[in-house]
Formats: structure tokens, sequence, C-alpha cells
């Protein structure tokens, strides 16, 4: 019988086939492996012989400079070190700002500049948050409460050698969402009064409805009888209005009664007469300045007689 009828001697060299053929491929990954060797250990010789290495970048600050009851204004400032000879360009800025996973803002910036040869810039990202896109959204997202945030970044830029590379950054942080303080006049004292001029205080009570303090620096208002205006002032005044807390003022102004007619009349005989106060509140607060709108309509007030030279507000 042949050998090659023998079934054993077929086995024995289809398996001597494959063991030459698993050993080409063993040869073949050897050779592929010190290929990609031999390049990057080339890449990294002519990195060190002409100064070629990869930008880094970092989210340096997160600033807040402007912040109101319809929007805040958002600039993250990222700092770009650039350690090669030449300038690299800054192709793109992709920039997300969420708030626990849920997309608040997003954008990209092209062609966002140049970062210079042996040295670092700082790239400023300006964003806009509108408070009323982000309510009607995400309805469990209250104003006067803080939410946090997620800034994401990716630069784009382009290095000799490595090509395009992305740089994803990353900062968290939190940000309000502010509501309008309440006013309230709880009553009018008269400290003098006659037809030629007349002294007088407003005694105000301030709600605080935000989840944050409001350190309070001035207020300007201007408050009206009917619809005559008999008093505007700025008032500096330091004071911290605390969390869904509650502070009262005094407020002192002058008048000439003899000026307003048929409303101070009204207001004298005990009949009443409406007023009104609209003004601002300049605050300090953890997120930076704010100047908040205060305002109190539909009211009404009048003289009471007797010893009691109070004016009732209602």
């Amino acid at each position: 019988m042949a050998s090659s009828d023998d079934p054993r001697v077929v086995e024995r060299e289809a398996k001597e086939k494959k063991h030459e053929k698993d050993e080409g491929h063993e040869e073949k990954g050897v050779f592929f492996d010190k290929v990609k060797d031999f390049i990057e250990d080339v890449g990294e010789k002519i990195e060190e012989a002409i100064g070629f290495g990869k930008p880094t970048a970092d989210v340096a600050a997160v600033h807040l400079p402007c912040i109101n009851l319809e929007k805040a204004e958002i600039v993250v400032d990222v700092l770009i070190t650039n350690p090669n000879p030449i300038p690299i360009p800054l192709i793109d800025i992709n920039y997300l700002i969420e708030s626990d996973g849920r997309k608040l803002v997003s954008g990209l910036i092209p062609d966002a500049g140049t970062i210079h040869a042996h040295g670092s810039e700082t790239v400023k990202i300006p964003v806009t948050l509108i408070y009323d896109d982000i309510k009607s959204t995400y309805h469990d997202i209250k104003p006067g409460s803080i939410i946090p945030y997620r800034v994401k970044v990716d630069l784009i830029v382009d290095v000799p050698i490595f090509g395009r590379i992305t740089l994803p950054l990353e900062k968290t942080g939190e940000i309000p969402v502010p509501y309008k303080p309440d006013i309230d006049v709880e009553k009018v004292h008269f400290d003098k009064f006659s037809f030629e001029e007349t002294m007088a205080s407003l005694h105000l009570k301030l709600d605080n409805k935000n989840d944050f303090d409001l350190g309070l620096n001035s207020l300007d208002y201007e408050f009206w009888l009917a619809d005559i205006s008999i008093a505007s002032a700025e008032l500096n005044k330091s004071t911290t209005i605390e969390k869904n807390g509650t502070t009262t003022m005094e407020i002192p102004f002058s008048f000439r009664p003899k000026d307003f007619g048929s409303a101070l009349w009204d207001m004298i005989r005990g009949r009443g007469t409406g007023y009104s106060m609209k003004g601002n509140i300049d605050v300090n607060t953890p997120f930076g300045h704010m100047k908040l709108p205060i305002s109190k309509e539909g009211g009404s007030t009048r003289l009471k007689k007797g010893d009691d030279d109070d004016g009732e507000v209602s």
C-alpha cells in the first residue's frame, strides 16, 4: 500500500503543512510588529530632532460675567500650550453644556485661531444660556434653584507629523436660575405732614425666593401715589438677605402734598389711593454680581386719623 493511502501519513502531512502555515503567519506578525516599532522609533527620532510634540490643554476657569432673570452669559477659559517650533492652527472648537446628562446648549466655533510656536494661549469660549428655553424644555428646573452643570469641550488642532488631534476637556460646577425677589410695602410712616412739605418713610419687606443668599449693596426705586410719582432715589444699604429669607428696610423720602391734587385728598379723607413701586436691587451672590428688578403694584394706602399717623397699606 502506498504511503499516500495511509490515513496516518496524510494526517501527519496535513499537520506539518498547518504548522508551516502558522509559522508563516507568526513570522509575518513579527515582521509587521518590527516595522511598526521601527516607524514609531523613526517618528520619535524625527520629533526629537526637529522638536515636534502634541499640544496640551486645560479648562483654566469658567466665568459668569452677566446673570439676570433672562439669561446667563458664560465664558469658558481654555489654556492651550504648543510645544512645537511652528504655530499650529486651532481648526474647530466643539462645546456642550449639560445638566444631569441633559443638554442645555451646544455649538461649534470654526477656525478658532492659531497657537503661537513654543507658547501658550487662553482661548475664550462665550456661551449664553437662555432661561426660558431651559425652563420650557425641562419643567423640573424651577426659578430660584441651583443646577449642576458639566462643560465638555473638544479642541481640534492640526499638528505636523501627528495630523489632526482632538483634545477632549471637561469642567463641572453649579449655576443659578435667579428668581425676582418679592417686595411689599408694609406701611408708610409720616414723620411730618404739611401741605408745603411732608417727611415720610417707606417700610419695605424684601422676600428672597432663591436658594442662595443675596448680599444687598444698593436699591434704586420710584414710588407712585395714584399715577403721580412722589419719590425716587438710590439708597446705598448693605445687608444680607439669606436664601429663602426675608429682610425689612426703611426708606426715608419727602414730597410736597399741594402738588398732588385729588389723590392726596382721597388719602386724607380715608378713602385710600392706589400706590405702586418699581426699582432694582444691586446684589452680590456666590455666582457673581446681579441686578434684579423689584416691583409692587395694585396696593392702596390711606392716612390714619388720630394719634397714629402711620399710613395703612394693603
